[in-house]
């Protein structure tokens, strides 16, 4: 099995920094420990559907980052190979939490199940995410 990506702190930064469309969505990491993340998104107008509803893809987007951060605290690049998610309540205000769980993980492949929670508690969505591991490092790199 492939060794832990070093300072935990360092990978939550680079996947707030690197991630391009989490960026412009205003999604951040907040925690990562390993085979585990924490997303956050405050929503706001651009995150809205034509029925002023959380934006599925918006959702999405918030359990993948949470995905991706908690698939690569290995110490190697994880990529999506699949992924799904079940939309149980519609989210209208207030601050998404996307919270990432390692289920299996082997040297190729990792499952993970992130569960997406309003300020209350309830669950907003329910996601399943499996990736492929690579043998090469993840890039945590400075800019």
């Amino acid at each position: 099995m492939s060794k832990p990506a070093g300072d935990l702190e360092t990978v939550r930064a680079y996947f707030n920094t690197h991630d391009q469309l989490a960026r412009q969505l205003g999604i951040e990491v907040v925690e990562v420990a390993p085979g585990r993340a924490r997303a956050r998104m405050r929503l706001e107008q651009k995150h809205y559907n034509g029925v002023s509803v959380a934006h599925g893809g918006a959702i999405f987007t918030l359990a993948d980052l949470a995905f991706a951060a908690a698939s690569n605290t290995h110490g190697t690049v994880a990529l999506a190979i699949n992924a799904n998610i079940s939309y149980l309540k519609a989210a209208t205000a207030g601050v998404l939490t996307a919270e990432a769980e390692e289920l299996c993980l082997t040297p190729k492949l990792g499952t993970y199940s992130v569960r997406i929670i309003n300020e209350e508690q309830e669950t907003i969505a329910v996601f399943q995410g499996t990736v492929y591991r690579k043998k090469d490092p993840l890039p945590l790199r400075e800019g």
